[in-house]
């Protein structure tokens, strides 16, 4: 296998025009890897913490120049001749040298982006795609599939323009949709929408991840309007596609109540459960995220326990794909459902190990992009080859979205072109009596004993809480023959319709709207037609432990011994 050559990182822009850290991986062959870390807008304050210079004069205090030195000269050297493969000892060996909970002493940035491009690295040395290689390495799903998309239509919050609380209100597209198609329908539907709001006077531009921010008198009339855009299309609401909405009530708690727009006085917890019982049934929200703010836990008991059975409650700013938070969470019964953040927690390791936990748990995983993000599209790879039953990447607008869901478009492509040749595969014809005898006799060869590799475990100091393991395929390397490259098929993208001309100012506020389709059950993972099963990939090296967490599910370094730097 190969070894890491050298590791070197410089300050870029994301998608907002703030910086952050682009990481560029060599190998000992030549090859290398390129990744790049997003960062939010709207942040948990249990996330795990960026290193940022906070020097006024330059960037508008955003810099990373410190995260990025931390990288080139600290973090880098100490894994210069490692095995890639390694992920799990590489990530702690990081941890260790941060050496706070946080990661706030080199950053959480600084730490993923090396991370990252470990795995990018590892995947290259295995001459596998990054989806295939994650799959084979950590068998967390035994079939890949294309994840359900969850797709963003008007902002609205932090990511708006004031113009409403909500800060996403998303489409969903059900079961029996496949990807090129959903893909399809939030083209139609999201140039749709545009074509609506030009023709009602309303206000058409868009927000920091490309939805629409119309000038609305309050948060329903979104998915009035949403409504009215789908039914102008061949789909069928609440057949075809569904509604979501990312509350992100922290941004409208104050004082202990919660302030929206529908009606002057504010809302108490109890208030706010009827709201979102009133949008269940009205408008067939089925995916609710981050209904409360993160520390009112009674309330989110009460919401699972009221609408779970049928309803996504999702923990995003409650969890911070965090795995001792995701882990009490579970027990508690306090949602059902994780948004993952690779960021949030800061390696690769730790957010494989929370999405594991979620689907052994019976719970959805939706990986998620940040507003913040790049063209990187490592998160794509990621979702599939975990398994996870959701992705939300945002609108199907800006660059940084959209190489998102191209990747999508490959990798189903390549699963496409998998299962054909699995099929064309010529099946062996069963011996017979006769024609073994005609045979020459093999003489066998025997197996050659396997050295059992064992590694002294890391001692710490920090009690240690229950956590699963994730288990990492450890076998004698074998060569591995590349996938040959499908085929990809370009489908047109239907006409974009033409803006309509507006003689009336916007109409007072629509009644909702009255669906006489009844509620399905609530939709599944978009299943596509490919069930590709593979073998474990033979990738040798890791024997470890999981990252080290306290007791407060934090990352916490060991005593293992480091290199100098």
């Amino acid at each position: 296998m190969s070894t890491i050559q050298q590791i070197y990182a410089r300050e870029v822009l994301d998608a907002r025009g703030i910086p952050t850290i682009e990481c560029t991986l060599w190998l000992d062959d030549g090859r290398s890897v390129m990744t790049t870390v997003p960062s939010g807008t709207s942040t948990g304050k249990y996330e795990a913490k960026e290193l940022r210079d906070n020097d006024s004069n330059r960037m508008v205090g955003k810099g990373v120049l410190k995260a990025v030195e931390n990288i080139n000269t600290i973090l880098g050297p100490q894994l210069v001749g490692d095995d890639p493969t390694n992920q799990t000892d590489l990530d702690q060996k990081m941890v260790n040298l941060d050496g706070t909970k946080d990661k706030s002493k080199l950053g959480a940035n600084a730490i993923l982006a090396i991370s990252q491009a470990i795995l990018k690295a590892g995947a290259l040395s295995s001459n596998l795609p990054l989806y295939k290689y994650i799959q084979q390495k950590y068998q967390i799903t035994q079939q890949m599939d294309i994840p359900t998309c969850v797709f963003t239509m008007i902002e609205g919050g932090k990511h708006g323009a004031e113009n409403l609380d909500v800060q996403e209100f998303e489409i969903i597209p059900a079961t029996h949709v496949n990807f090129p198609e959903s893909l399809n329908m939030a083209v139609t539907i999201y140039n749709k929408l545009k074509e609506v709001l030009i023709m009602k006077g309303a206000i058409h531009s868009t927000g920091l991840n490309g939805g629409f921010t119309p000038n609305l008198f309050n948060n329903t009339d979104a998915f009035e309007i949403i409504i009215e855009s789908i039914k102008a299309t061949p789909y069928t609401f609440a057949q075809d596609v569904f509604l979501g909405a990312d509350m992100s009530a922290s941004s409208f708690f104050e004082n202990g109540k919660y302030m929206l727009k529908d009606k002057s006085q504010a809302y108490s917890s109890k208030d706010l459960a009827k709201y979102y019982k009133s949008l269940k049934e009205l408008y067939h929200v089925f995916y609710i995220e981050d209904p409360y703010q993160e520390d009112d836990t009674n309330a989110w008991k009460e919401i699972t326990l009221d609408i779970g059975a049928t309803s996504m409650i999702v923990g995003d700013s409650l969890l911070v794909t965090s795995l001792e938070k995701t882990t009490k969470a579970i027990a508690d019964k306090v949602c059902n459902s994780v948004l993952v953040k690779p960021n949030q927690t800061g390696t690769v390791s730790e957010t494989i190990q929370v999405i594991k936990l979620a689907k052994e748990s019976g719970w959805q995983a939706i990986v998620s992009h940040r507003s913040g993000g790049t063209i990187d599209d490592f998160v794509a790879d990621l979702a599939v080859g975990t398994g996870a039953q959701y992705v939300k990447f945002g609108p199907p607008n800006r660059g940084e979205r959209i190489a998102k869901y191209n990747r999508l478009l490959t990798i189903y492509n390549e699963l496409a072109y998998d299962a054909q040749q699995l099929a064309a595969a010529p099946v062996a014809q069963a011996e017979t009596a006769e024609t073994v005898t005609q045979q020459p006799a093999v003489e066998a060869t025997p197996e050659q004993p396997v050295q059992e590799v064992t590694q002294t475990p890391v001692e710490t100091t920090t009690p240690e809480a229950p956590q699963p393991v994730v288990e990492e395929t450890i076998q004698e390397p074998q060569p591995v023959v590349a996938t040959p490259e499908p085929t990809v098929v370009e489908t047109p993208l239907p006409a974009t319709p033409q803006p309509v001309a507006v003689e009336t100012p916007l109409p007072a506020t629509p009644q909702p709207v009255a669906v006489e389709t009844p509620l399905p059950a609530t939709p599944q993972p978009v299943t596509a037609p490919i069930a590709i099963e593979t073998p474990p990939l033979e990738i040798p090296g890791e024997n470890s432990a999981p990252i080290v967490l306290s007791a407060e599910g934090e990352a916490v370094a060991t005593p293992a011994e480091n290199k100098q730097a």
